[in-house]
């Protein structure tokens, strides 16, 4: 049996772009969007950018660099639009990035609590992980809907970690953006950043404490700031 020794920290997880890749059904519906309206669709790698800040944003800028008409007046029933096709269509192409199922089975094994803070909507995260039969992992899956403040402000992530049974002071973030970075920093927690995810900024920029390139080596990022009482 693994020494549990992990017992009394809390791991919060962005979702996005961390655990998931998520771009292909996102961008898929965007461009459903887009099609119904007869404008050129956006090709994934052009469009992964806007993944991360939220379904609205992602529409918003979405229609604006695809060249298309917004009109804010409109937002409340293109988002409606969007999230009905993107709910039937969630888990169509989005996989766990590799090795994230099996890190995530060795951290509990551990003792470690493991939840996830994302902007992207609680229903709609809650969706994605069951679909992909992650829901075992997580002892809860904080969207900006159920906390008081979504990420860059530390409140997400706090608030995440005491829902999950966890102490914000033993606690550590995991993500791929400067949301996730500047949560951290507000919450008082280090951040592992993953370099593979969707930011505009280059990860190694980002300003986490470790800069990790596959979930392989998040074990030993975890432990080196454990160790180091960060």
């Amino acid at each position: 049996m693994a020494e549990r020794d992990l017992e009394g920290w809390t791991i919060a997880f962005d979702l996005d772009g961390t655990l998931v890749e998520t771009a292909p059904d996102l961008i898929g519906t965007l461009n459903r969007m887009l099609g119904a309206r007869d404008i050129l669709r956006m090709p994934v790698e052009a469009a992964q950018h806007l993944v991360g800040h939220g379904a609205l944003a992602l529409l918003r800028h979405g229609f604006r660099e695809a060249g298309a008409a917004w009109d804010e007046s409109r937002a409340p029933a293109l988002l409606q639009e969007f999230l009905d096709d993107y709910l039937a269509n969630i888990a169509v192409h989005s996989r766990p990035y590799g090795g994230v199922i099996e890190c995530l089975d060795r951290l509990a094994g551990r003792g470690a609590i493991l939840c996830v803070a994302t902007n992207k909507r609680t229903d709609l995260s809650t969706a994605l992980i069951g679909a992909l039969a992650m829901d075992r992992h997580f002892a809860v899956v904080c969207g900006p809907d159920v906390v008081s403040a979504r990420k860059p402000d530390g409140a997400h992530i706090r608030e995440a970690v005491t829902m999950a049974g966890g102490d914000p002071a033993r606690a550590i973030m995991v993500g791929d953006g400067a949301p996730d970075v500047q949560a951290a920093r507000s919450a008082g927690v280090p951040c592992v950043v993953v370099s593979f995810g969707y930011t505009p900024i280059a990860p190694a920029d980002l300003g986490g404490d470790v800069l990790i390139d596959h979930f392989d080596a998040l074990e030993a990022a975890i432990d080196g700031l454990v160790a180091a009482g960060i």
